[in-house]
Protein backbone atom coordinates (compact mmCIF):
# COMPACT_ATOMS: atom_id res chain seq x y z
CA UNK A 1 0.00 0.00 0.00
CA UNK A 2 1.23 3.52 -0.67
CA UNK A 3 2.70 5.57 2.12
CA UNK A 4 3.26 8.81 0.24
CA UNK A 5 3.55 12.06 2.11
CA UNK A 6 2.50 15.12 0.17
CA UNK A 7 5.04 17.88 0.71
CA UNK A 8 3.63 21.09 2.06
CA UNK A 9 3.48 23.89 -0.46
CA UNK A 10 5.89 26.71 0.12
CA UNK A 11 4.19 29.76 1.58
CA UNK A 12 3.62 32.73 -0.66
CA UNK A 13 4.92 36.16 0.26
CA UNK A 14 1.55 36.91 1.79
CA UNK A 15 1.88 33.82 3.99
CA UNK A 16 5.33 34.66 5.31
CA UNK A 17 5.48 33.92 9.03
CA UNK A 18 6.26 36.88 11.25
CA UNK A 19 6.76 35.58 14.74
CA UNK A 20 7.85 36.93 18.08
CA UNK A 21 8.88 33.44 19.17
CA UNK A 22 12.60 32.94 19.80
CA UNK A 23 14.27 31.30 16.81
CA UNK A 24 16.74 28.46 17.27
CA UNK A 25 20.02 29.15 15.50
CA UNK A 26 20.47 27.84 12.00
CA UNK A 27 22.92 24.96 11.58
CA UNK A 28 26.45 26.00 10.70
CA UNK A 29 27.92 25.29 7.27
CA UNK A 30 29.83 22.38 8.78
CA UNK A 31 26.62 20.95 10.24
CA UNK A 32 24.83 21.33 6.91
CA UNK A 33 27.68 19.59 5.15
CA UNK A 34 27.52 16.72 7.62
CA UNK A 35 23.79 16.35 7.10
CA UNK A 36 24.09 16.36 3.32
CA UNK A 37 26.93 13.83 3.33
CA UNK A 38 25.16 11.50 5.76
CA UNK A 39 21.92 11.17 3.84
CA UNK A 40 20.71 13.09 0.84
CA UNK A 41 17.32 11.44 1.04
CA UNK A 42 13.65 12.18 1.33
CA UNK A 43 10.74 9.98 2.32
CA UNK A 44 8.85 8.09 -0.27
CA UNK A 45 6.71 6.54 2.39
CA UNK A 46 5.09 7.21 5.69
CA UNK A 47 6.94 4.42 7.47
CA UNK A 48 10.52 4.57 6.32
CA UNK A 49 10.77 3.81 2.60
CA UNK A 50 13.40 6.11 1.18
CA UNK A 51 14.46 7.42 -2.18
CA UNK A 52 17.27 9.69 -3.28
CA UNK A 53 16.45 13.37 -3.11
CA UNK A 54 16.20 15.49 -6.26
CA UNK A 55 19.73 16.74 -5.57
CA UNK A 56 21.02 13.24 -6.09
CA UNK A 57 19.66 13.50 -9.71
CA UNK A 58 18.75 9.83 -9.85
CA UNK A 59 16.63 7.27 -7.98
CA UNK A 60 18.36 4.45 -6.19
CA UNK A 61 16.94 1.26 -4.83
CA UNK A 62 17.98 0.78 -1.23
CA UNK A 63 19.15 -2.79 -0.73
CA UNK A 64 19.28 -4.43 2.68
CA UNK A 65 22.99 -5.23 2.33
CA UNK A 66 23.70 -1.59 1.58
CA UNK A 67 22.28 -0.62 4.95
CA UNK A 68 24.86 -2.71 6.78
CA UNK A 69 27.90 -2.77 4.50
CA UNK A 70 28.42 0.59 2.83
CA UNK A 71 31.76 2.24 2.20
CA UNK A 72 30.72 5.87 1.86
CA UNK A 73 32.18 8.26 4.38
CA UNK A 74 29.70 9.98 6.65
CA UNK A 75 29.80 12.40 9.53
CA UNK A 76 27.55 11.44 12.41
CA UNK A 77 26.09 14.08 14.64
CA UNK A 78 27.86 13.83 17.99
CA UNK A 79 25.52 13.27 20.88
CA UNK A 80 27.25 16.18 22.56
CA UNK A 81 26.75 18.47 19.57
CA UNK A 82 26.39 22.23 19.85
CA UNK A 83 23.48 23.27 22.01
CA UNK A 84 21.07 26.13 21.55
CA UNK A 85 22.31 29.09 23.59
CA UNK A 86 20.25 29.75 26.68
CA UNK A 87 19.66 33.28 25.56
CA UNK A 88 17.79 32.00 22.53
CA UNK A 89 15.99 29.08 24.13
CA UNK A 90 12.32 29.23 25.05
CA UNK A 91 12.27 29.02 28.83
CA UNK A 92 9.54 26.92 30.42
CA UNK A 93 7.82 30.02 31.76
CA UNK A 94 8.05 32.03 28.55
CA UNK A 95 4.93 32.19 26.35
CA UNK A 96 5.18 30.23 23.09
CA UNK A 97 4.36 33.24 20.90
CA UNK A 98 3.58 32.23 17.36
CA UNK A 99 2.38 34.19 14.41
CA UNK A 100 -1.27 33.54 13.46
CA UNK A 101 -0.07 32.19 10.10
CA UNK A 102 2.50 29.82 11.63
CA UNK A 103 2.48 26.42 9.95
CA UNK A 104 2.63 23.11 11.75
CA UNK A 105 6.14 22.29 10.54
CA UNK A 106 7.70 25.73 10.95
CA UNK A 107 10.98 25.46 12.88
CA UNK A 108 9.85 27.68 15.76
CA UNK A 109 6.65 25.67 16.13
CA UNK A 110 8.48 22.34 16.22
CA UNK A 111 11.12 23.71 18.58
CA UNK A 112 8.51 24.96 21.06
CA UNK A 113 6.63 21.66 20.86
CA UNK A 114 9.69 19.51 21.50
CA UNK A 115 10.93 21.71 24.30
CA UNK A 116 7.66 22.16 26.15
CA UNK A 117 5.39 19.22 25.35
CA UNK A 118 7.15 16.12 24.01
CA UNK A 119 7.36 13.40 26.73
CA UNK A 120 11.03 12.47 26.32
CA UNK A 121 11.27 10.95 29.81
CA UNK A 122 8.45 8.48 29.26
CA UNK A 123 9.63 7.69 25.73
CA UNK A 124 13.04 6.81 27.19
CA UNK A 125 11.53 4.54 29.85
CA UNK A 126 9.30 2.88 27.26
CA UNK A 127 12.16 2.01 24.91
CA UNK A 128 14.72 1.38 27.65
CA UNK A 129 12.49 -0.95 29.71
CA UNK A 130 14.05 0.45 32.84
CA UNK A 131 14.63 3.75 34.60
CA UNK A 132 18.41 3.23 34.36
CA UNK A 133 20.19 3.58 31.00
CA UNK A 134 20.76 0.29 29.17
CA UNK A 135 21.66 -0.97 25.68
CA UNK A 136 17.94 -1.28 24.95
CA UNK A 137 17.95 2.49 24.51
CA UNK A 138 21.61 3.28 23.83
CA UNK A 139 21.77 0.88 20.85
CA UNK A 140 18.35 1.83 19.49
CA UNK A 141 18.21 3.48 16.07
CA UNK A 142 16.43 6.81 15.63
CA UNK A 143 15.91 8.38 12.22
CA UNK A 144 15.18 12.10 11.77
CA UNK A 145 13.35 13.84 8.96
CA UNK A 146 14.87 17.32 8.90
CA UNK A 147 13.26 20.56 7.82
CA UNK A 148 14.89 20.31 4.38
CA UNK A 149 13.47 16.77 4.01
CA UNK A 150 16.89 15.17 4.47
CA UNK A 151 16.52 11.79 6.18
CA UNK A 152 19.13 11.15 8.86
CA UNK A 153 19.45 7.49 9.90
CA UNK A 154 21.43 5.52 12.49
CA UNK A 155 21.22 8.07 15.26
CA UNK A 156 21.55 6.75 18.83
CA UNK A 157 21.65 8.29 22.28
CA UNK A 158 22.66 6.95 25.70
CA UNK A 159 20.03 8.96 27.57
CA UNK A 160 16.74 10.79 27.21
CA UNK A 161 18.48 14.09 27.88
CA UNK A 162 20.89 13.67 24.97
CA UNK A 163 18.06 12.65 22.65
CA UNK A 164 16.15 15.75 23.73
CA UNK A 165 19.16 18.02 23.17
CA UNK A 166 19.73 16.69 19.67
CA UNK A 167 16.04 17.00 18.78
CA UNK A 168 16.05 20.60 20.02
CA UNK A 169 19.18 21.27 17.99
CA UNK A 170 17.78 19.82 14.78
CA UNK A 171 14.02 20.33 15.45
CA UNK A 172 13.08 17.60 12.93
CA UNK A 173 9.62 17.61 11.40
CA UNK A 174 9.31 14.04 12.75
CA UNK A 175 11.40 11.08 13.78
CA UNK A 176 11.09 7.33 13.58
CA UNK A 177 12.12 4.44 15.80
CA UNK A 178 14.04 1.41 14.59
CA UNK A 179 15.49 -1.71 16.20
CA UNK A 180 18.02 -2.27 18.95
CA UNK A 181 21.32 -3.31 17.33
CA UNK A 182 24.25 -5.38 18.52
CA UNK A 183 26.22 -2.17 18.98
CA UNK A 184 25.68 1.58 18.87
CA UNK A 185 24.41 2.37 15.34
CA UNK A 186 26.80 5.32 15.17
CA UNK A 187 29.72 2.87 15.42
CA UNK A 188 28.57 0.52 12.64
CA UNK A 189 31.38 1.53 10.26
CA UNK A 190 34.12 1.00 12.81
CA UNK A 191 33.42 -2.73 12.97
CA UNK A 192 35.82 -5.05 11.17
CA UNK A 193 32.98 -7.19 9.90
CA UNK A 194 29.78 -5.62 8.66
CA UNK A 195 27.92 -8.77 9.72
CA UNK A 196 28.68 -7.88 13.35
CA UNK A 197 26.16 -5.05 13.06
CA UNK A 198 22.77 -6.74 13.25
CA UNK A 199 19.32 -5.90 14.60
CA UNK A 200 18.56 -7.72 17.84
CA UNK A 201 15.13 -6.62 18.99
CA UNK A 202 12.22 -4.35 18.23
CA UNK A 203 8.56 -4.13 19.13
CA UNK A 204 6.24 -6.12 16.90
CA UNK A 205 4.28 -3.49 14.97
CA UNK A 206 1.16 -3.33 12.81
CA UNK A 207 -0.10 -0.61 10.52
CA UNK A 208 -3.69 0.06 9.46
CA UNK A 209 -4.37 2.80 6.92
CA UNK A 210 -7.76 3.97 5.63
CA UNK A 211 -6.49 4.26 2.06
CA UNK A 212 -6.64 0.45 1.98
CA UNK A 213 -10.40 0.74 2.49
CA UNK A 214 -11.04 3.11 -0.42
CA UNK A 215 -12.83 0.48 -2.48
CA UNK A 216 -15.43 -0.10 0.23
CA UNK A 217 -15.73 3.24 2.07
CA UNK A 218 -18.17 5.61 0.40
CA UNK A 219 -17.77 8.72 2.56
CA UNK A 220 -14.13 9.64 1.84
CA UNK A 221 -11.15 8.68 -0.29
CA UNK A 222 -7.36 8.95 -0.17
CA UNK A 223 -6.06 11.04 2.74
CA UNK A 224 -9.50 12.35 3.71
CA UNK A 225 -11.25 10.90 6.74
CA UNK A 226 -14.42 11.45 8.75
CA UNK A 227 -16.02 9.94 11.82
CA UNK A 228 -17.92 7.45 9.67
CA UNK A 229 -14.92 5.88 8.00
CA UNK A 230 -12.85 5.99 11.20
CA UNK A 231 -15.13 3.14 12.33
CA UNK A 232 -13.08 0.87 10.03
CA UNK A 233 -10.05 1.60 12.24
CA UNK A 234 -12.12 0.99 15.36
CA UNK A 235 -13.20 -2.40 14.04
CA UNK A 236 -9.66 -3.30 13.06
CA UNK A 237 -8.25 -2.40 16.47
CA UNK A 238 -10.87 -4.54 18.22
CA UNK A 239 -10.15 -7.61 16.09
CA UNK A 240 -6.34 -7.38 16.08
CA UNK A 241 -6.10 -6.47 19.76
CA UNK A 242 -8.25 -9.45 20.75
CA UNK A 243 -6.11 -11.82 18.69
CA UNK A 244 -2.82 -10.47 20.04
CA UNK A 245 -3.96 -10.81 23.64
CA UNK A 246 -6.11 -13.96 23.53
CA UNK A 247 -4.28 -16.03 20.93
CA UNK A 248 -0.66 -15.00 21.55
CA UNK A 249 -0.79 -13.93 25.17
CA UNK A 250 0.64 -10.45 24.66
CA UNK A 251 -0.13 -7.99 27.45
CA UNK A 252 1.55 -4.72 26.50
CA UNK A 253 -0.17 -3.61 23.31
CA UNK A 254 -0.25 0.12 22.59
CA UNK A 255 -2.25 1.63 19.74
CA UNK A 256 -1.18 5.01 18.40
CA UNK A 257 -3.03 7.37 16.05
CA UNK A 258 -0.89 7.98 12.97
CA UNK A 259 -1.81 11.67 12.84
CA UNK A 260 -4.00 11.52 9.74
CA UNK A 261 -5.79 8.40 8.54
CA UNK A 262 -4.61 5.33 10.42
CA UNK A 263 -3.31 3.63 13.53
CA UNK A 264 -0.16 1.75 14.55
CA UNK A 265 0.11 -1.08 17.05
CA UNK A 266 3.24 -1.46 19.17
CA UNK A 267 3.47 -4.85 20.93
CA UNK A 268 6.04 -4.26 23.64
CA UNK A 269 6.25 -7.59 25.52
CA UNK A 270 9.79 -8.95 25.69
CA UNK A 271 8.80 -12.13 23.85
CA UNK A 272 7.47 -9.94 21.03
CA UNK A 273 10.56 -7.73 20.89
CA UNK A 274 12.88 -10.74 20.71
CA UNK A 275 11.10 -12.44 17.81
CA UNK A 276 13.02 -13.01 14.59
CA UNK A 277 11.63 -12.18 11.15
CA UNK A 278 10.25 -15.70 10.68
CA UNK A 279 8.01 -15.43 13.74
CA UNK A 280 6.96 -11.89 12.87
CA UNK A 281 5.94 -13.06 9.42
CA UNK A 282 4.01 -15.98 10.94
CA UNK A 283 1.94 -13.71 13.20
CA UNK A 284 1.30 -11.27 10.35
CA UNK A 285 0.14 -14.17 8.19
CA UNK A 286 -2.13 -15.42 10.97
CA UNK A 287 -3.91 -12.06 11.07
CA UNK A 288 -4.02 -11.47 7.32
CA UNK A 289 -7.34 -12.37 5.72
CA UNK A 290 -8.18 -9.80 3.03
CA UNK A 291 -6.05 -10.57 -0.02
CA UNK A 292 -6.05 -9.10 -3.50
CA UNK A 293 -6.11 -5.61 -4.99
CA UNK A 294 -9.02 -3.34 -5.81
CA UNK A 295 -9.61 -5.04 -9.16
CA UNK A 296 -9.46 -8.60 -7.86
CA UNK A 297 -12.50 -10.77 -7.25
CA UNK A 298 -13.43 -12.45 -3.99
CA UNK A 299 -10.96 -11.36 -1.31
CA UNK A 300 -12.01 -13.68 1.51
CA UNK A 301 -11.41 -17.39 1.01
CA UNK A 302 -11.50 -19.30 4.27
CA UNK A 303 -11.96 -22.90 5.21
CA UNK A 304 -14.82 -24.34 7.24
CA UNK A 305 -15.32 -25.01 10.04
CA UNK A 306 -14.22 -21.52 11.00
CA UNK A 307 -10.98 -21.05 12.89
CA UNK A 308 -11.69 -19.75 16.43
CA UNK A 309 -10.01 -16.44 15.57
CA UNK A 310 -12.33 -15.95 12.57
CA UNK A 311 -15.39 -16.99 14.57
CA UNK A 312 -14.49 -14.51 17.31
CA UNK A 313 -13.87 -11.79 14.73
CA UNK A 314 -17.30 -12.33 13.18
CA UNK A 315 -18.86 -12.04 16.61
CA UNK A 316 -17.02 -8.73 17.20
CA UNK A 317 -17.88 -7.37 13.75
CA UNK A 318 -21.53 -8.39 13.23
CA UNK A 319 -23.01 -5.35 14.98
CA UNK A 320 -20.56 -3.00 13.25
CA UNK A 321 -21.63 -4.45 9.91
CA UNK A 322 -25.25 -3.52 10.53
CA UNK A 323 -24.59 0.04 11.69
CA UNK A 324 -21.24 1.19 10.33
CA UNK A 325 -21.42 -0.60 6.97
CA UNK A 326 -25.05 -1.07 5.93
CA UNK A 327 -26.37 2.17 7.44
CA UNK A 328 -23.46 4.62 7.49
CA UNK A 329 -21.53 3.53 4.40
CA UNK A 330 -24.55 2.26 2.43
CA UNK A 331 -22.15 0.48 0.05
CA UNK A 332 -24.59 -0.97 -2.52
CA UNK A 333 -26.78 1.94 -3.59
CA UNK A 334 -25.62 2.14 -7.20
CA UNK A 335 -25.83 -0.72 -9.69
CA UNK A 336 -22.07 -1.01 -10.06
CA UNK A 337 -21.87 -1.42 -6.29
CA UNK A 338 -24.59 -4.04 -5.90
CA UNK A 339 -23.19 -5.99 -8.84
CA UNK A 340 -20.08 -6.39 -6.70
CA UNK A 341 -22.23 -7.85 -3.93
CA UNK A 342 -23.94 -10.27 -6.32
CA UNK A 343 -20.55 -11.58 -7.44
CA UNK A 344 -19.96 -12.71 -3.86
CA UNK A 345 -23.19 -14.73 -3.64
CA UNK A 346 -23.19 -18.42 -4.68
CA UNK A 347 -26.40 -18.94 -6.70
CA UNK A 348 -27.06 -17.53 -10.18
CA UNK A 349 -30.84 -17.87 -10.04
CA UNK A 350 -31.00 -16.01 -6.73
CA UNK A 351 -28.70 -13.35 -8.10
CA UNK A 352 -30.94 -12.83 -11.14
CA UNK A 353 -33.98 -12.37 -8.90
CA UNK A 354 -32.15 -9.91 -6.68
CA UNK A 355 -30.84 -7.93 -9.66
CA UNK A 356 -34.34 -7.63 -11.13
CA UNK A 357 -35.75 -6.42 -7.80
CA UNK A 358 -33.00 -3.87 -7.23
CA UNK A 359 -33.05 -2.51 -10.77
CA UNK A 360 -36.76 -1.84 -10.39
CA UNK A 361 -36.18 0.13 -7.20
CA UNK A 362 -33.34 2.62 -7.78
CA UNK A 363 -31.89 4.04 -4.58
CA UNK A 364 -33.00 1.10 -2.46
CA UNK A 365 -30.88 1.16 0.69
CA UNK A 366 -28.15 -1.35 1.45
CA UNK A 367 -29.98 -2.32 4.64
CA UNK A 368 -32.99 -3.37 2.55
CA UNK A 369 -30.87 -5.10 -0.08
CA UNK A 370 -29.10 -7.17 2.58
CA UNK A 371 -32.52 -8.23 3.95
CA UNK A 372 -33.71 -9.04 0.42
CA UNK A 373 -31.14 -11.83 0.13
CA UNK A 374 -32.74 -13.99 2.82
CA UNK A 375 -36.27 -12.90 1.92
CA UNK A 376 -35.97 -14.02 -1.72
CA UNK A 377 -34.09 -17.15 -0.75
CA UNK A 378 -37.03 -18.20 1.46
CA UNK A 379 -39.55 -17.69 -1.37
CA UNK A 380 -37.82 -20.39 -3.45
CA UNK A 381 -36.42 -17.98 -6.02
CA UNK A 382 -33.82 -20.65 -6.74
CA UNK A 383 -34.40 -24.38 -6.84
CA UNK A 384 -30.67 -25.13 -6.61
CA UNK A 385 -29.86 -22.86 -3.69
CA UNK A 386 -27.89 -24.47 -0.86
CA UNK A 387 -28.70 -22.75 2.43
CA UNK A 388 -25.33 -23.61 3.94
CA UNK A 389 -23.48 -22.12 0.98
CA UNK A 390 -25.54 -18.94 1.23
CA UNK A 391 -24.81 -18.57 4.95
CA UNK A 392 -21.08 -19.01 4.39
CA UNK A 393 -21.14 -16.54 1.49
CA UNK A 394 -22.84 -13.95 3.69
CA UNK A 395 -20.23 -14.49 6.39
CA UNK A 396 -17.52 -13.87 3.81
CA UNK A 397 -19.26 -10.64 2.75
CA UNK A 398 -19.31 -9.42 6.34
CA UNK A 399 -15.60 -10.15 6.68
CA UNK A 400 -14.71 -8.51 3.37
CA UNK A 401 -16.37 -5.27 4.45
CA UNK A 402 -15.27 -5.21 8.10
CA UNK A 403 -12.14 -7.32 8.72
CA UNK A 404 -8.84 -5.44 9.23
CA UNK A 405 -6.85 -4.60 6.11
CA UNK A 406 -3.28 -4.76 7.33
CA UNK A 407 -0.10 -3.61 5.67
CA UNK A 408 1.62 -6.84 6.70
CA UNK A 409 4.97 -5.86 5.18
CA UNK A 410 5.39 -3.37 8.03
CA UNK A 411 5.19 -6.23 10.54
CA UNK A 412 7.54 -8.77 8.98
CA UNK A 413 10.97 -7.19 9.40
CA UNK A 414 12.98 -6.26 12.46
CA UNK A 415 14.67 -3.43 10.57
CA UNK A 416 11.46 -1.61 9.68
CA UNK A 417 11.24 1.87 11.18
CA UNK A 418 7.98 3.31 12.43
CA UNK A 419 6.96 6.83 13.34
CA UNK A 420 7.40 7.61 17.03
CA UNK A 421 4.39 8.25 19.25
CA UNK A 422 3.81 11.93 20.03
CA UNK A 423 5.48 13.32 16.93
CA UNK A 424 3.52 15.78 14.81
CA UNK A 425 2.07 14.75 11.46
CA UNK A 426 3.44 17.35 9.01
CA UNK A 427 0.29 17.38 6.88
CA UNK A 428 -2.35 17.77 9.57
CA UNK A 429 -0.38 19.13 12.51
CA UNK A 430 -2.05 16.57 14.75
CA UNK A 431 -0.02 14.81 17.41
CA UNK A 432 0.36 11.02 17.08
CA UNK A 433 -1.30 10.25 20.40
CA UNK A 434 -1.84 6.83 21.97
CA UNK A 435 -5.38 5.46 21.84
CA UNK A 436 -6.91 4.24 25.09
CA UNK A 437 -8.61 1.02 23.99
CA UNK A 438 -10.79 1.13 27.10
CA UNK A 439 -12.45 4.15 25.48
CA UNK A 440 -12.00 3.08 21.89
CA UNK A 441 -15.48 4.04 20.72
CA UNK A 442 -14.98 7.55 22.08
CA UNK A 443 -11.77 8.26 20.17
CA UNK A 444 -12.28 10.87 17.45
CA UNK A 445 -9.26 11.63 15.23
CA UNK A 446 -10.81 14.93 14.17
CA UNK A 447 -10.52 16.39 17.66
CA UNK A 448 -6.98 15.22 18.37
CA UNK A 449 -5.09 18.43 19.16
CA UNK A 450 -2.78 20.08 16.68
CA UNK A 451 0.61 21.42 17.69
CA UNK A 452 -0.47 25.03 17.26
CA UNK A 453 -3.61 24.41 19.33
CA UNK A 454 -1.48 23.02 22.15
CA UNK A 455 0.97 25.90 22.19
CA UNK A 456 -1.97 28.30 22.21
CA UNK A 457 -3.48 26.43 25.17
CA UNK A 458 -0.26 26.93 27.14
CA UNK A 459 -0.38 30.67 26.48
CA UNK A 460 -4.04 30.81 27.47
CA UNK A 461 -3.36 28.92 30.71
CA UNK A 462 -0.49 31.22 31.60
CA UNK A 463 -2.59 34.31 30.92
CA UNK A 464 -5.41 33.05 33.12
CA UNK A 465 -3.18 31.83 35.94
CA UNK A 466 -2.92 33.95 39.05
CA UNK A 467 0.62 35.27 38.86
CA UNK A 468 0.57 36.07 42.57
CA UNK A 469 0.24 32.43 43.59
CA UNK A 470 3.73 31.00 43.73
CA UNK A 471 2.93 28.21 46.15
CA UNK A 472 2.19 24.58 45.45
CA UNK A 473 3.28 22.08 42.85
CA UNK A 474 4.55 23.44 39.57
CA UNK A 475 2.27 22.57 36.67
CA UNK A 476 4.06 21.00 33.73
CA UNK A 477 3.28 22.45 30.34
CA UNK A 478 1.55 19.33 29.00
CA UNK A 479 -0.81 19.47 31.99
CA UNK A 480 -2.01 22.86 30.77
CA UNK A 481 -3.24 21.40 27.49
CA UNK A 482 -5.56 18.85 25.92
CA UNK A 483 -2.51 16.61 25.47
CA UNK A 484 -2.63 15.74 29.17
CA UNK A 485 -4.90 12.63 29.03
CA UNK A 486 -2.77 11.12 26.26
CA UNK A 487 0.49 11.67 28.14
CA UNK A 488 -1.05 10.30 31.35
CA UNK A 489 -2.23 7.19 29.50
CA UNK A 490 1.24 6.69 28.02
CA UNK A 491 2.81 7.20 31.44
CA UNK A 492 0.52 4.53 32.93
CA UNK A 493 1.24 2.12 30.06
CA UNK A 494 4.99 2.54 30.53
CA UNK A 495 4.76 2.05 34.31
CA UNK A 496 2.92 -1.25 33.83
CA UNK A 497 5.47 -2.38 31.24
CA UNK A 498 8.38 -1.58 33.56
CA UNK A 499 6.83 -3.52 36.44
CA UNK A 500 6.42 -6.60 34.26
CA UNK A 501 9.93 -6.20 32.82
CA UNK A 502 11.37 -6.43 36.33
CA UNK A 503 9.28 -9.52 37.03
CA UNK A 504 10.30 -11.22 33.76
CA UNK A 505 13.96 -10.42 34.35
CA UNK A 506 13.82 -11.86 37.85
CA UNK A 507 12.13 -15.06 36.64
CA UNK A 508 14.64 -15.50 33.82
CA UNK A 509 17.53 -15.12 36.22
CA UNK A 510 16.02 -17.63 38.65
CA UNK A 511 15.18 -20.20 35.98
CA UNK A 512 18.11 -19.57 33.67
CA UNK A 513 15.89 -19.87 30.60
CA UNK A 514 14.85 -17.53 27.83
CA UNK A 515 11.49 -16.68 26.39
CA UNK A 516 10.31 -18.68 23.41
CA UNK A 517 7.20 -18.71 21.28
CA UNK A 518 5.94 -21.90 19.71
CA UNK A 519 4.39 -21.86 16.25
Amino acid sequence: MPHSVTPEASPSEDDTVISDAPQPPAPSNADKSAIDREVDMVYDGEHGDVQSSPTAQRKEQVRIEDLFDDDDDDDEFPSSGPQIPKSKAVTPDAPAKLAPSARYSDPEVMYAFYQRLFPFRYLFQWLNHSSSPSPDFANREFAFTLQNDAYLRYQAFPSADLLRKEVLRLHPSRFEIGPVYTTNPRDRKTLRKSTAFKPLAKELVFDIDLTDYDEIRTCCTKANICKKCWSFITMAIKVVDAALRDDFGFKHVMWVYSGRRGAHAWICDKKARDMDDYRRKAIAGYLELIKGGAQSGKKVNIKRPLHPHIARSLDILKDHFQTDILTDQDPWVEQEQFERLLQLLPDKALNDSLRKKWESAPGRSSVSKWADIDALAKTGASKTLNGKDLLEAKQDVVLEYTYPRLDVEVSKKLIHLLKSPFVVHPGTGRVCVPIDTRKLEEFDPLIVPTVTDLLGEIDEWDRDADVGEGEGKRVQDYEKTSLKPYVEYFKSFVATLLRDEKKVKREREENGVGDAMEF
